[in-house]
């Protein structure tokens, strides 16, 4: 098993670790794409009651080789998407799903796979440019979360491990179809490592534009604001010995305040002009679209009862609401979403299904909760010793890894995404809504591994921070640490076995029953 992983996976030893990464992740994207096939020549299609919209274009022998290959990324809710792209927002529910990734795939579909109309329908472009689009995506999302880890972390061994799991994340097959979780993960990780490097103004507009990608981007904003509390709360405490007058104490109030709406704005722009463009298109007559709905697309409104925005029929009543959003009338109307709505005896399976990840994503919470009781209580604001440094507030804490102090707002963010994922959400979606969301998952996952699997300790026995020119040009080329694991995998602890084993057995189920179109996450 060591020479075939070996000559499956190389050796990383001559590559930078952030080129380590993304060749990692190009070779773990490559294999899905080639078991999804595999997996779907196999195997039949299960008749599930999904949204499966007719095909108005005839599919040419070139449109069924590529169905064939890729019809596997286009099950469940990556139909939506695809269907938005050649289609637009036709029926109501579709409003659930943003525009950015659609937009995206069209626009690829009609430039860079242009040469390819001759033969390739439109519809079998925008599969093959989801497919590209996802692989560069969660390569650059991958290199992103290295990045953001080496920052938080301050150690390029843990951070190249998280980077190396995310790769292979429980999730997997959903960064590889026509679904906007890479996209995501790629905007969100990148927005939080600009951030890291104080580029406040690159980082909004990341987090701005992951909101027009899924509404959880909305969340997002916490970061800044966070920050800016931060940088306020430092200036207070070391001001406080100073006498400051209360004026000024006034007037950096109100900057706190007037920055943290304009952040706020800024985050949720593109979300709200997407809330208003849909109440244009299905409560206004006068802006509705004057286009002729296809025949058979009507048909099928008529037979699952989907509400068309061309239609003149009754008004929706979201739009009789006072803040009119149809994503969350979509939500409640469509999918029965809502607090404790999916605590049924009959969702047990579903439960079972995301117990693997409520379970570590708790665990990494009280983990750092434990280790950081007064960085917690304090959310992060308050130092001890308020004429001190913040690197003597910090002493006696861990400098580096999943335990310091720079982690705290993502534990926050985490735990928030998993509350709301287990009581309000179809909990089986919290797998991949986590693990496209928060880097915790994979960092928290890292400090496990390093601290109870012999093998990497053995690799390297101290893992060194960063911060020194001796640390820093030590580990500018690192092993893959994934390599370490799998090529030993006879030599490692059942612990890392059980991490390893249900991120990898995650991946297999997923490509099995997701492109066959049996429910998975």
């Amino acid at each position: 098993m060591t020479s075939g992983v070996r000559m499956l996976l190389g050796n990383g030893r001559d590559l930078p670790c952030h080129q380590e990464v993304i060749r990692f992740a190009v070779l773990c994207r490559a294999i899905t794409l080639l078991l999804q096939a595999f997996f779907n020549i196999l195997i039949p299609d299960h008749d599930a009651d999904a949204f499966s919209p007719p095909r108005l274009s005839a599919s040419g022998s070139w449109d069924r080789l590529l169905e064939l290959l890729l019809g596997g990324l286009s099950r469940w809710d990556a139909e939506h998407f695809l269907f938005i792209a050649e289609h637009g927002y036709v029926y109501e529910h579709n409003c659930a799903f943003f525009p950015l990734f659609p937009l995206s795939l069209r626009a690829a579909a009609e430039t860079v796979l242009w040469p390819f109309q001759g033969f390739l329908s439109l519809r079998s472009r925008l599969l093959l440019s989801a497919a590209v689009l996802n692989a560069f995506c969660s390569a650059l999302a991958s290199w992103a979360l290295y990045e953001l880890s080496c920052s938080v972390l301050q150690c390029r061994q843990k951070a190249l491990l998280a980077a190396t799991l995310f790769c292979l994340t429980p999730a997997n097959i959903f960064m590889a179809a026509a679904y906007s979780e890479s996209m995501f993960a790629s905007l969100v990780f990148g927005a939080m490592w600009r951030l890291e490097k104080g580029q406040r103004c690159s980082s909004t507009l990341l987090f701005s534009l992951a909101t027009s990608v899924r509404s959880n981007g909305l969340i997002n904003a916490g970061f800044l604001l966070h920050s800016q509390l931060k940088r306020f709360a430092a200036r207070v405490q070391a001001g406080a010995g100073t006498g400051v007058k209360p004026l000024e104490v006034l007037s950096q109030i109100l900057n706190l305040v007037a920055s943290a709406v304009l952040v706020s704005v800024a985050v949720s722009l593109l979300f709200a002009l997407f809330q208003f463009y849909a109440y244009l298109r299905f409560c206004t007559p006068l802006f509705r679209p004057q286009q002729t709905v296809p025949k058979p697309l009507l048909q099928l409104a008529v037979d699952k009862g989907y509400r068309v925005a061309a239609l003149n029929g009754g008004e929706p009543p979201w739009c009789s609401w006072d803040f009119p959003v149809v994503y969350t009338y979509i939500q409640d109307a469509y999918w029965n979403v809502g607090f404790l709505r999916y605590f049924e005896p009959r969702q047990i399976p579903n439960f079972l299904l995301a117990a693997p990840t409520i379970a570590l994503g708790s665990w990494a919470v009280c983990w750092y909760v434990a280790a950081n009781p007064w960085h917690c209580l304090t959310l992060g604001l308050v130092r001890r010793n308020p004429g001190g440094t913040e690197a003597e507030e910090d002493a006696g804490k861990p400098a580096s890894g999943f335990c310091s102090p720079r982690a705290f707002v993502y534990v926050v963010h985490a735990a928030a995404l998993l509350v709301f994922g287990t009581f309000f959400m179809h909990v089986q979606v919290i797998t991949r809504f986590l693990g496209s969301s928060s880097p915790v998952l994979y960092w928290f996952l890292a400090h496990l591994l390093y601290q109870y699997e012999p093998l990497l300790q053995r690799e390297s026995p101290q893992p060194q921070a960063l911060g020194t020119k001796e640390s820093l040009s030590h580990q500018k080329r690192n092993e893959n640490p994934m390599f370490v694991l799998l090529s030993n995998w006879k030599e490692s602890t059942v612990f890392t076995k059980c991490i390893l084993g249900y991120m990898l057995s995650y991946w297999l189920l997923g490509l099995v029953l997701h492109c066959n179109f049996f429910p998975w996450t």
